[in-house]
């Protein structure tokens, strides 16, 4: 059955005693239920907060001062690092490093992408937890059904649950997953000081969501396997990336205007942004990352129409260039 959706803003104190759901910054019903069973999957404590980015802020402002440094797995999401620029003004440091090495010295916190968006390299996770820094695992597009990183060694994990974990472009929400019970204490008071924190409603679509994860991703993994050996052997596709299970893949065509031919002459495939919904959709990932990325790197999110459909779409497009 469905989790009650309760949207109440404040609740009377008990015995003139604030109760453990007095104001929904804080907390909430429908808010600690979904907490509590994206927690169970992850194997930890978990968080949600008003977006993804608003989940990795307050990893880094609520257990980070400024002089800290964070090595940041090169290749990861474009926006983790616009972030830890943005949060330069404040005092944190950055440095990248190569995520499927060995972390460098001096980090306070090691920063992993479980597999990296868009280029879908795997970290080793053996050698960051060895690091004596702590360790957070941005595992967005794996999902805790394909990588738990806490059982890694990793100390947190983050997710944008708007991509796989909501699944159905309507969430905007992140998610912290905490290892030890001092962290999750320390980013709760965080978000109640801050206002980072999401509303019932949205809760309520994650609790969902939850309920279709596994069918939704096991379908999309599928899919994208299939699709990738068709890219390989294609005669206008050069490097193919995919980690081996998810619905996420890049690969690259000649050059940015081929990317732009392309990512115009789907029909089934949506040219936008964004991930991890059951609609699939492409770009060229330069238009937000510029010379980060090739100018010929094409993002795919797999969704989950007939696979044999979204093949003969991308087929047709990649014919054009």
């Amino acid at each position: 059955m469905g989790v009650p959706l309760d949207r109440s803003t404040t609740q009377p104190y008990v015995d003139g005693e604030p109760g453990p759901f007095f104001y929904s910054r804080a907390s909430s019903p429908t808010v600690e239920e979904a907490e509590r069973r994206l927690g169970e999957l992850d194997g930890g404590r978990a968080l949600l907060f008003a977006s993804g980015s608003a989940a990795c802020t307050a990893v880094l402002l609520g257990l980070l001062s400024p002089g800290d440094t964070v090595a940041l797995a090169e290749g990861s999401y474009f926006g983790t690092g616009v972030l830890l620029e943005e949060l330069g003004r404040w005092g944190l440091r950055t440095i990248g490093f190569d995520q499927t090495g060995v972390p460098p010295d001096g980090a306070d916190l090691v920063w992993l992408e479980a597999p990296s968006n868009p280029f879908l390299t795997m970290p080793d996770f053996e050698a960051a937890a060895a690091h004596p820094g702590r360790v957070v695992c941005d595992a967005t597009a794996a999902t805790p059904l394909h990588v738990r990183p806490l059982e890694r060694g990793c100390d947190l994990v983050v997710h944008s649950a708007t991509k796989y974990l909501g699944g159905h472009d309507d969430v905007l929400l992140g998610a912290v997953v905490c290892g030890g019970e001092e962290d999750h204490r320390r980013l709760a008071e965080f978000r109640y000081r801050t206002g980072a924190n999401t509303d019932a409603d949205t809760a309520w679509l994650l609790l969902r969501s939850l309920d279709t994860l596994g069918v939704r991703v096991e379908r999309q993994t599928a899919s994208a396997q299939a699709i990738a050996e068709r890219l390989r052997e294609h005669p206008a596709v050069g490097l193919v990336r995919y980690p081996g299970f998810g619905g996420l893949l890049s690969f690259d065509v000649a050059d940015g205007d081929a990317t732009r031919v392309v990512e115009t002459s789907t029909r089934l495939i949506v040219n936008a942004t964004s991930l991890g919904g059951v609609t699939s959709r492409i770009e060229a990932r330069s238009r937000w990352e510029g010379d980060r990325v090739p100018p010929g790197l094409l993002r795919l999110s797999v969704g989950l129409e007939d696979p044999e459909a979204i093949w003969a779409d991308l087929e047709q497009a990649l014919t054009k260039v």
